[in-house]
């Protein structure tokens, strides 16, 4: 498993991680920011009106609202990229990393509003009397590449599970394990459940939860947020100017336990984390915007240009803000190491001295390795007798370390090949370290005036962001499964869906992560591709869609004209 692992993080490194892929994505956006003349911006305010229903009309054909469609898609991107997937771009490189988190939504306002508008004029009425939409068909209906739209389908139903059902509720398990003690097992029966009887009703019973459901889980984490962010109101100012002057000028220096990154590499990982946050240019939002209810695509394309806003400038600022100005991004704590973030380094190097800085930066960005350790580490009580290598965890230089056999302090010969552990899952170690992904957070909320009460906020935010997310994506799912095989294979698809969810709850699932960043970038190349390709068809709907508008609403018109 650990050789099939890193097969697949080799191959992610070359599609979801390269440089190629960032450009595209964010080459694409802007392209479609000039090309469109800033739609982000222009026609920010008419969403606004659109998604209150001011222009519906009762011909409309679809299965839910503007806003249920709205909440659907922000229910399958407003995740735990919000709260874990902050930290881990901040944890990687630095407040550099969140200004590059927010360029990506700026100009993924763009890409969301024209995937939507497009995937939306393209859909079509499924057997049972459904809407189906997405990248899929317009691939097939105007493109006429449907091996294309096939190949997206399928890289969609591995998604769903990659990114929507087993990480999601993984993450849920855990934290309720470490914060109420509960069992996983019977969090992910009773989730599994709950989820089943959402899903099993469709795209309606889907949207009526997810609308009720993202406006609550929104209000808790903002109140809470700000409850850290306002306790610690001295750094604001320090924090936004880190993000933005690091982000534009500089690379990151080492701070703290936080040894630096180079500007190249914030921003790989902050447009990583924000196309992971907002999925714009994925193509797995246009999926559940093609049920709503319209008369023409345009408008719910406008719609799609708040989804970007809402879940990353807006809620992924606000963690971002809750880590920096909290304090805690750069700081170590007590942590039980993970063997996939252990590294044992030949030689003994400090992050107090600057020689050690830069060597130890060089090494963890990739630019001048340092060998790994080989040899035999001598344990007495716990306790590492030796001091000819240092330990690095969590991107850090480990502190106080002890090592345990089944929860008692250790006593033998610990053997270390090429700087990874040579022993079993029974052998532990634990010690001080920088945190990442949820557990930083978690600690970031206890920084405020909630107190330690404060990680409770995290933990409920990660069971409905996650919960929501997997609720989406199993109908991102199940259109795709439609596409491929008709509306009767969805039931089995359900089935399957559901049954994943609850295994995942007490299983390791760090290879679905990585297979999910294979396959969100799969879907991400052909959806950019083909919306590229309709450019034009892009632009001419636009322009008979404020024709039409014009027509029959002529003050509006104007007083839009006016503001844009």
């Amino acid at each position: 498993m650990q050789h099939l692992h890193e097969a697949l993080q080799i191959i992610d490194n070359m599609i979801g991680g390269s440089n190629w892929f960032i450009v595209a994505l964010i080459g694409t956006g802007l392209f479609f920011t000039f090309y469109l003349k800033f739609p982000q911006i222009r026609f920010f305010r008419h969403a606004l009106r659109i998604v209150r229903g001011k222009y519906d009309k009762n011909s409309d054909e679809g299965d839910t609202s503007h806003f249920q469609a709205l909440a659907t898609a922000l229910s399958g991107t407003v995740g735990t990229g919000n709260i874990a997937g902050v930290a881990l771009a901040v944890h990687y490189g630095g407040p550099a990393a969140v200004f590059w988190m927010l360029v990506t939504a700026m100009v993924g306002m763009t890409t969301k509003f024209v995937e939507v508008t497009l995937s939306h004029k393209y859909r079509e009425k499924t057997e049972d009397g459904t809407m189906a939409g997405g990248p899929m068909y317009y691939m097939k209906n105007k493109l006429n590449m449907k091996w294309l739209a096939v190949l997206f389908a399928v890289f969609t139903v591995v998604s769903s599970f990659g990114t929507g059902s087993l990480p999601q509720i993984n993450s849920i398990s855990d934290s309720m394990h470490a914060t109420f003690g509960m069992n996983k097992m019977l969090t992910g029966a009773v989730l599994s459940l709950l989820l089943g009887f959402v899903i099993v009703g469709g795209i309606k019973r889907i949207a009526r939860v997810t609308e009720k459901l993202v406006p609550i889980m929104a209000i808790i984490y903002v109140v809470g947020a700000l409850a850290v962010i306002i306790y610690n109101i001295e750094n604001l100012i320090p924090s936004l100017q880190a993000i933005f002057y690091d982000g534009f000028f500089t690379s990151e220096a080492a701070t703290g336990g936080f040894l630096g990154a180079s500007l190249s590499f914030a921003i790989s990982k902050g447009v990583g984390r924000g196309l992971f946050s907002n999925e714009a240019g994925q193509g797995s939002a246009p999926i559940a915007h093609a049920s709503a209810k319209g008369h023409e695509p345009v408008s719910e394309g406008m719609v799609a240009i708040l989804e970007p806003f809402i879940d990353t400038i807006v809620i992924c600022t606000l963690t971002a803000l809750v880590l920096l100005s909290s304090g805690v991004w750069n700081q170590k704590f007590d942590n039980t190491f993970q063997r996939a973030d252990l590294e044992f380094l030949s030689g003994a190097y400090s992050d107090l001295d600057e020689n050690g800085q830069r060597a130890l930066a060089a090494h963890i960005g990739g630019e001048k390795e340092i060998n790994g350790f080989n040899g035999t580490l001598l344990v007495s009580d716990g306790s590492i007798a030796q001091n000819n290598f240092t330990i690095i965890h969590s991107r850090s230089v480990a502190e106080n370390v002890k090592v345990y056999n089944n929860e008692q302090p250790f006593s033998g010969n610990l053997e270390i090949l090429n700087g990874k552990l040579q022993a079993g899952s029974d052998i532990v170690f634990r010690g001080e370290s920088l945190l990442h992904s949820a557990p930083l957070t978690a600690k970031a909320f206890s920084r405020g005036f909630f107190g330690e009460n404060g990680k409770f906020i995290v933990t409920i935010g990660l069971l409905l962001f996650a919960f929501s997310t997997a609720i989406s994506w199993s109908y991102y799912g199940d259109r795709a499964m439609t596409f491929i095989f008709g509306s009767k294979s969805v039931i089995y698809y359900r089935i399957v869906y559901v049954g994943a969810f609850f295994v995942a709850s007490f299983t390791d699932t760090t290879i679905i992560w990585t297979l999910a960043g294979i396959a969100i970038a799969l879907m991400t190349i052909p959806n950019l591709f083909g919306i590229l390709m309709l450019r034009k068809d892009m632009k001419e709907t636009l322009r008979k869609y404020w024709a039409d508008f014009g027509k029959e609403h002529p003050e509006e018109a104007r007083r839009i004209r006016e503001e844009a």
